[in-house]
């Protein structure tokens, strides 16, 4: 599958509230690196592998990043609003609510405050040679929490390393990888999903993994940073110009 028939799931519907004094009045999606707006610098990122078509769900702010798209012609890609105003759902129910809307083929879902140079045609490539119900990006890089993967980087785990909290399916784990928020599902995810109303999406992969084929795809090497916090937003700035 090419990626411009590939839909995006982009979720910008986040509060934001370690980038305050910034969140208070915006949405954190339209935060600036070196003065181009994370959500803007992720749809010409993605547009750049031949991605056209996009779902955005919005919560915080939601008109002034429905306003923003507006004014910049949707950046010359198809755009639908997954509109969350009501109640801000999380990743997991997020992505039901925008079910309808994307289609029976798999799809791409990213952050809008990740920045990543990594090679989306390549995670493509990987996702349809490997056919998973997900693939999920991964790197070795430093992460409060972890996945887990087997010896084939099947998903069987996932722990905190700040309170010790765990699920582990496989004691003989061989790999411990930090989620880089981009990941690839098949639509029969949303048949086999059990959870509803607000909910991280981590929940289902850690029912569905002893089951279905969850597999990582490791691009360690590749630049990737959540601009979640201040002190990210330097290392944002000075990596992506």
């Amino acid at each position: 599958m090419n990626p411009i028939d590939m839909k995006v799931m982009l979720f910008a519907a986040g509060l934001g509230t370690r980038l305050q004094p910034f969140t208070l009045t915006a949405p954190k999606a339209l935060y600036p690196i070196n003065g181009i707006p994370l959500l803007e610098r992720n749809i010409t990122y993605l547009k750049s592998f031949g991605f056209q078509n996009f779902v955005i769900n919005v919560h915080h702010f939601a008109d002034q990043i429905i306003e923003f798209l507006k004014i910049n012609n949707n950046f010359e890609v198809q755009i639908q609003i997954s509109d969350e105003s009501d109640e801000l759902l999380e990743t997991g129910g997020g992505l039901l609510k925008a079910q309808q809307l994307l289609g029976e083929n798999p799809f791409l879902v990213m952050n809008a405050d990740i920045l990543t140079d990594m090679n989306m045609s390549d995670f493509v490539k990987f996702h349809f040679e490997k056919n998973p119900l997900v693939s999920l990006a991964v790197s070795n890089r430093t992460s409060t929490r972890k996945l887990l993967f087997d010896k084939n980087f099947g998903l069987c785990g996932w722990k905190d390393l700040r309170d010790g909290e765990s699920i582990i399916q496989n004691e003989d784990y061989q790999h411990e990888m930090a989620f880089s928020g981009i990941h690839i599902i098949h639509p029969d995810f949303f048949d086999l999903n059990t959870f509803h109303g607000k909910f991280s999406i981590m929940k289902p992969y850690m029912h569905l993994m002893s089951q279905h084929p969850i597999v990582g795809y490791d691009h360690t090497g590749s630049k990737l940073i959540d601009v979640g916090k201040p002190e990210s937003v330097v290392l944002a700035e000075k990596w992506f110009d």
